[in-house]
């Protein structure tokens, strides 16, 4: 399970040391979360973009009556992943492939004493034995110790509102689609150089020895819909710590899904879809919503429950 879900976790785990800069103090959100959620129109079709966390709790259901609504609505259902290949076996047998180093160097001559050190600790903290991770790229090595740290703070995977939406389409018998493929998204992983490896599985170490705290500010501004908080505690300091990473990951990929959205409007007939991607490529002047915008479709914030209607 934890291979599987690996990629659809990417931009969650990766931004985890990001999230310190929103507010401690914050309230929580009690109830139904706030989405993150905009409808896109022309004069025939709609598109409603909804901003994933792909790891969730029970607590965190049901949504809210604007999401169910969009749902209602839309003749199908588009993902980062198809369902079909967000589950399939081959999935994890693809990740771990490209994952395995065949360059005959090992992780520890790619990690700095200091960091081979941390490593250590954190895999005798977690029962892991570190030897299993020797014959990994960094990347992979990183992405582990995220996502191990997030589901023993209660977060899971298969609550994640991706995995929810895939499961009501099918019991729906709605139309299901990806909007990349998983090769594509290995490739975002495999393609980072080795300096942003080693940062990754720093930046993973550092998220570890913090706790829960800063992945619980972040969990919390979504559930909020804190569109702009999360922008500037998620996205700005990536784009200014990472700037090839979060081309690739970010304004690449949304730029190669744009035109699949602009072909769902254009097409003749009312054929609404809901788009669930990672709430990161919905927003900022990077996102899907401005990017949109910028092409002259009318797009509007779903919210009953923002105070102005919708920001």
């Amino acid at each position: 399970m934890l291979l599987r879900r690996s990629l659809k976790t990417l931009v969650l785990a990766g931004l985890l040391g990001s999230a310190s800069v929103l507010a401690a103090d914050a309230p929580k959100v009690t109830g139904a979360p706030v989405p993150l959620l905009w409808k896109v129109s022309d004069k025939d079709n709609a598109v409603y973009l909804l901003g994933s966390f792909h790891l969730l709790r029970t607590s965190d259901y049901p949504l809210s009556v604007d999401v169910d609504a969009a749902f209602a609505d839309a003749e199908r259902l588009l993902f980062e992943l198809s369902p079909e290949e967000m589950q399939s076996p081959a999935l994890p047998q693809l990740m771990m492939q490209a994952a395995m180093r065949t360059d005959g160097k090992t992780l520890q001559q790619d990690l700095d004493a200091a960091t081979w050190t941390r490593l250590d600790a954190w895999a005798g903290k977690n029962g892991v034995p570190l030897a299993t991770f020797n014959g990994f790229e960094p990347w992979f090595v990183g992405l582990t110790i995220s996502i191990v740290e997030m589901t023993k703070q209660g977060l899971d995977p298969k609550l994640g509102l991706d995995n929810h939406f895939m499961d009501k389409a099918k019991v729906a018998g709605k139309p299901t689609g990806g909007l990349e493929r998983a090769q594509e998204q290995i490739g975002v992983l495999d393609g980072m150089d080795a300096s942003e490896q080693r940062q990754f599985v720093t930046e993973a170490l550092e998220q570890a020895d913090k706790g829960s705290a800063e992945t619980e500010r972040l969990h919390q501004a979504w559930r909020r819909g804190d569109a702009e908080g999360l922008w500037a505690g998620m996205a700005a300091d990536m784009k200014r710590q990472y700037p090839r990473l979060y081309q690739r990951i970010n304004v690449d990929r949304n730029d190669a899904w744009v035109p699949k959205i602009r072909q769902i409007l254009t097409q003749p007939g009312d054929d609404d879809a809901l788009v669930v991607v990672g709430a990161l490529h919905l927003l900022g002047k990077d996102g899907v919503v401005e990017k949109l915008k910028a092409q002259g479709y009318a797009v509007e914030r779903v919210c009953s429950a923002c105070a102005n209607g919708g920001r």
